[in-house]
């Protein structure tokens, strides 16, 4: 990988960061994106990014279906990054930041 490359990495992961930040603080933290994929019927993929072992996977338009495409896309432009890569990323993205944010199966404060 080229410096160029590197830098154009490192400002997509900047950018991305702040997608799925903004959307889990939009939805009141760890919980409230747990409690949103439980009330759209995705409570065992929920389970699975707080719990030990791999991480279920959610696809792009099941975010879409919770969250809302409009929310992603207002949260893509905020950031500078193009809904449909955002969208694809987060697929990636949340599972990971979620399961990253409950070490040992435990969910951070109220």
């Amino acid at each position: 990988m080229g410096l160029m490359d590197f830098v154009l990495e490192s400002c997509a992961g900047a950018q991305m960061s702040g997608v799925v930040n903004g959307l889990i603080e939009q939805h009141g933290g760890v919980r409230g994106i747990v409690a949103q994929l439980q009330q759209q019927g995705l409570g065992a993929t929920a389970r699975s990014w707080v719990g030990p072992g791999a991480n279920a996977p959610i696809s792009v338009e099941q975010l879409q279906r919770v969250f809302g495409s409009e929310r992603i896309e207002r949260l893509a432009g905020r950031f500078g990054v193009d809904p449909e890569v955002a969208a694809r990323r987060l697929s990636r993205l949340l599972p990971r930041t979620i399961h990253k944010l409950t070490p040992d199966g435990l969910m951070p404060g109220p």
